[in-house]
């Protein structure tokens, strides 16, 4: 039910040294919403078992629904985090089928209070081993505005000026990290995204968090984040949809992905614009099979459309259902390792190219 696919160097390592924690030193999660509900039963064996007893150092990278895994992940207890996000947001009705920014956004307040409980803050900065780094977009000119008609104006323009040269966006967006102070990750993006790293505290965490998850026109954005520049913070994935940087530390990075399909930025989404394979040399992706997607309700990933196009309770039923089924990744990936199937492993040029 899980295909596997390496990089050159990520493949000869496991050639070498085989599948085992010790290997990786990073762990990435993608933007993409109630997507992320395929991978649920893969996170929790990842980070229950497969991480559980980990002593050196392990950065999370995450934007949007990444982040928030990132932020479970950072806590004491990762698995028991991970399942109150995926409770809460399977669960999440509105008042309407079509409602205002603002209540989506009090509904993700809402949810980061439960899913953080009362020590995730404190956890998530101190954790000794397991550092989440939320990836956060800060929005210049006609996007910063919450009126919607700049907003779409500018969004407009971002399109546009993605469909020419995705680094004509640079004037537009900027990378904020936001990171504890004992992290040892480094990135180089070719891009070349002005990128600032914020030390994570106890004044700006929740709202990096949020930030990082407000879609545009969809969520209301996020200004004046505590310790960072004046301004208006938006969807981390608008830059770092599903990422196209070089991660320079020493070990490997691990990639539980959604989907085959791999964009580095929101508005990369409808391109054929491959993300650049030399960025994920270092890089294990795991992916649901064709197989597994078709055997879920309506032979589809989960995603934002649901709220929209399916009833609330039948919605809240077939996510469910997905969160369940989920968990045939888990005994994939445990299956993978204990047979130590390197030889089923994919080059990355057949994912990516």
């Amino acid at each position: 039910m899980i295909e596997v696919y390496a990089g050159k160097t990520a493949l000869k390592t496991m050639q070498e040294q085989g599948f085992s924690q010790d290997i990786f030193d990073t762990f990435l999660g993608a933007s993409g919403g109630p997507k992320w509900f395929t991978l649920f039963g893969l996170d929790k064996y990842v980070f229950g078992e497969f991480f559980k007893d980990r002593t050196q150092d392990l950065n999370l990278m995450g934007s949007s629904a990444g982040a928030f895994r990132a932020a479970c992940f950072g806590q004491n207890d990762p698995v028991a985090a991970i399942s109150r996000l995926a409770e809460n947001y399977a669960n999440t009705r509105y008042s309407n089928d079509k409602p205002a920014p603002a209540e989506i956004t009090d509904k993700g307040r809402a949810l980061l209070d439960y899913v953080l409980d009362t020590r995730g803050v404190d956890e998530i900065i101190n954790n000794p081993v397991r550092k989440a780094h939320l990836v956060v977009a800060k929005c210049n000119g006609l996007v910063a505005s919450e009126n919607k008609v700049l907003q779409v104006s500018g969004l407009m323009a971002s399109y546009l000026r993605n469909r020419v040269n995705r680094k004509y966006l640079r004037n537009q967006y900027e990378r904020f990290i936001f990171q504890p102070k004992s992290s040892n990750l480094a990135i180089s993006d070719p891009d070349d995204f002005k990128t600032t790293i914020t030390y994570l505290s106890q004044e700006n965490l929740k709202d990096a968090l949020l930030a990082s998850g407000s879609i545009p026109m969809v969520m209301e954005g996020i200004s004046d984040i505590a310790d960072c520049p004046k301004g208006m913070y938006r969807d981390g994935g608008i830059i770092d949809y599903h990422f196209d940087v070089k991660i320079h530390n020493p070990n490997l990075v691990l990639y539980p992905h959604f989907s085959h399909n791999i964009k580095a930025g929101w508005f990369d989404k409808s391109l054929s614009r491959p993300v650049r394979e030399s960025n994920y040399d270092n890089v294990v992706v795991i992916c649901p099979s064709q197989a597994f997607v078709e055997s879920l309700p309506n032979k589809k990933i989960p995603d934002r459309t649901d709220f929209t196009d399916i009833e609330t309770e039948s919605r809240i039923k077939l996510w469910h259902q997905v969160l369940g089924q989920s968990e045939q990744l888990a005994e994939g990936l445990d299956s993978f390792i204990s047979r130590q199937a390197i030889n089923e492993v994919k080059p990355m040029s057949a994912l990516i190219s």
